[in-house]
């Protein structure tokens, strides 16, 4: 759209405005129609003609006029989305994605704060509260098992209602819940887990299973009640098909198409002989049930593809291929920052969405896909910003990807958070200061200093393990080797862009928290019109099976 027709549709605006005006201030005025008192509500071209001509408003009208574009080409009726996209950033609360689009523009050189992520240009948002049922700050089984089942419940369980004891097998029969993944098999689609965390890690894990402790990941983790009846969740992702296909008798579904992510240890027994080629520790497996669920996978799947790195990632031919299982790494994939260090090289989130949906779509009933960026929550947990930030910024292509590769008509695409963390953004920079760097005030040059004349940073945390200066250190983990060391420091010498440099907090703890605030609903396609307003964290679950019918389609 030209500048012309911008200025077209900004005054047709105006003259909608002008007549609500008259409209509401009709029975305020003067019923003498000499009365030059009465307020005005005609705008001459000239009074206009500063607010016509300024970018602001200009790229406001525009995103208007999109915005009503989208909303009448999307089919808001129910079941017409063929596919479901639900792209979760652990622990991406509001600042975080507020300091990632800084940086990201900052990264390509303009001033920071005007860029847009992918997803902030969807056309419509909302908020979710995050608490879980017991807890007014939240953990991620029970925040994603509200998201995928649209039921809220207590911290650390999984795909269980909240009559659930944590750590109890035997609470969990008659409390399961039932998740859009396992509905969309059902209903005939296929379907797709992505993860930068372990791929048994507790939001990955509550789209496919039933868990009295999200630590259950594999049976070395279960104590005695492995002996209780419960299957740890690596076995119960292995076997899914079978597993579900029994809850639901006369059903027979295909299985999950597509699983990548970490986690290989959970998969492989405790025995050195099953390492993978890119083992970190002496021995990689964990399991103390002597079994290998990669290789029962395999066997399950023979025309199925089992790979653990980056060449073998690159040769999956997605037309060809019927599922894929990834494991990346011993336990979660590398940080974004960090990828290019890994042993045998890891695809990124961006490459793994990709993929996932050139397989997924050669079903013609459409497909589920959760993707999660796991490493967000963990770059947070350490107290490293740089890691956060360039993992969400990884995540934003991620999203932008999918648009490419999907067709906005027949797919909904949410993208959320299960949460926040204690991440700020504060001081009083200036326009375009290094989101990452020192606060430098408004009409400054210089660094400013707090009332303790030491110099600040414009983001920080409130709690966790404080100031580090790791220089170029590009692994977040690396500050688990230091001490904790909490408070206010001395930065005047320190390069707080660095990679390395992980913010100052204030109360010290092992590890920085989570928060218990809103985070941010985004969406674009079918049924994206339901998000908006404050909503519990359960809604997404039911904007999902609306918008593809998941229930009725699964009959």
């Amino acid at each position: 759209m030209n500048k012309l027709a911008y200025l077209q549709r900004s005054k047709l605006a105006l003259g909608i405005l002008g007549l609500t005006s008259a409209l509401v201030l009709s029975g305020c005025g003067s019923d003498d129609d000499d009365d030059d008192t009465r307020p005005r509500t005609q705008l001459t071209q000239q009074e206009l003609a500063t607010s016509l001509t300024n970018s602001w408003y200009v790229d406001s009208v525009a995103k208007m006029a999109s915005t009503d574009a989208a909303l009448q080409a999307i089919n808001n009726a129910r079941g017409a989305a063929k596919n479901v996209i639900l792209f979760v950033g652990d622990g991406m609360g509001v600042s975080t994605v507020t300091a990632a689009r800084i940086l990201e523009g900052q990264n390509k050189g303009m001033m920071g704060e005007e860029n847009q992520l992918s997803f902030g240009k969807f056309p419509f948002s909302g908020l979710s509260k995050t608490y879980n049922v017991d807890a007014q700050t939240p953990d991620s089984a029970g925040t994603m098992t509200a998201m995928m089942s649209g039921v809220k419940t207590d911290v650390g369980v999984i795909g269980v209602d909240e009559d659930i004891v944590r750590g109890d097998c035997s609470t969990v029969a008659g409390n399961e819940l039932v998740t859009a993944l396992e509905l969309a098999e059902l209903a005939g689609k296929s379907t797709g887990i992505i993860s930068t965390a372990r791929i048994t890690h507790a939001t990955p894990a509550a789209t496919y299973a039933k868990s009295a402790d999200r630590n259950w990941e594999d049976i070395s983790d279960m104590g005695a009640q492995a002996n209780q009846g419960c299957k740890d969740i690596a076995d119960q992702l292995v076997n899914f098909e079978t597993s579900l296909e029994a809850r639901f008798s006369g059903t027979d579904v295909n299985g999950i198409e597509v699983v990548m992510g970490g986690g290989r240890r959970h998969f492989l027994p405790k025995d050195a002989a099953a390492n993978s080629a890119d083992a970190v520790s002496a021995v990689e497996g964990d399991r103390t049930d002597g079994r290998n669920l990669t290789s029962e996978w395999q066997s399950a799947y023979p025309n199925g593809v089992y790979v653990i790195d980056q060449s073998g990632f690159d040769a999956i031919n997605t037309e060809t291929t019927e599922r894929v299982f990834g494991l990346f790494n011993e336990s979660h994939m590398q940080y974004e920052a960090d990828r290019g260090n890994d042993i045998a090289g890891e695809p990124s989130l961006t490459a793994m969405t990709e993929k996932a949906l050139g397989i997924l779509d050669n079903n013609n009933q459409g497909f589920f896909l959760m993707v999660e960026s796991g490493r967000i929550d963990h770059a947070h947990h350490a107290g490293n910003a740089h890691g956060a930030l360039v993992d969400t910024i990884e995540f934003s292509e991620a999203i932008q990807a999918a648009m490419a590769a999907t067709n906005p008509a027949e797919t909904l695409i949410i993208v959320t958070a299960d949460h926040g963390h204690v991440f700020t953004i504060a001081g009083y920079p200036k326009r375009g200061n290094p989101i990452l760097g020192k606060v430098v005030p408004v009409g400054s040059d210089e660094v400013a200093k707090a009332a303790d004349d030491l110099p600040y940073t414009t983001v920080g945390y409130m709690n966790g393990r404080g100031f580090m200066d790791l220089g170029s250190e590009t692994d977040s983990d690396e500050g688990y080797r230091n001490d904790i060391d909490a408070g206010r420091k001395d930065l005047t010498n320190v390069d707080t862009t660095e990679p390395g440099y992980h913010q100052e907090a204030l109360v010290p703890l092992s590890s920085e928290t989570h928060s218990g605030e809103d985070v941010g609903i985004y969406a674009n396609g079918p049924g994206a019109h339901l998000v908006s307003g404050t909503n519990e964290q359960s809604i997404i679950f039911h904007i999902m099976e609306h918008a593809a019918d998941l229930t009725q389609q699964s009959n």
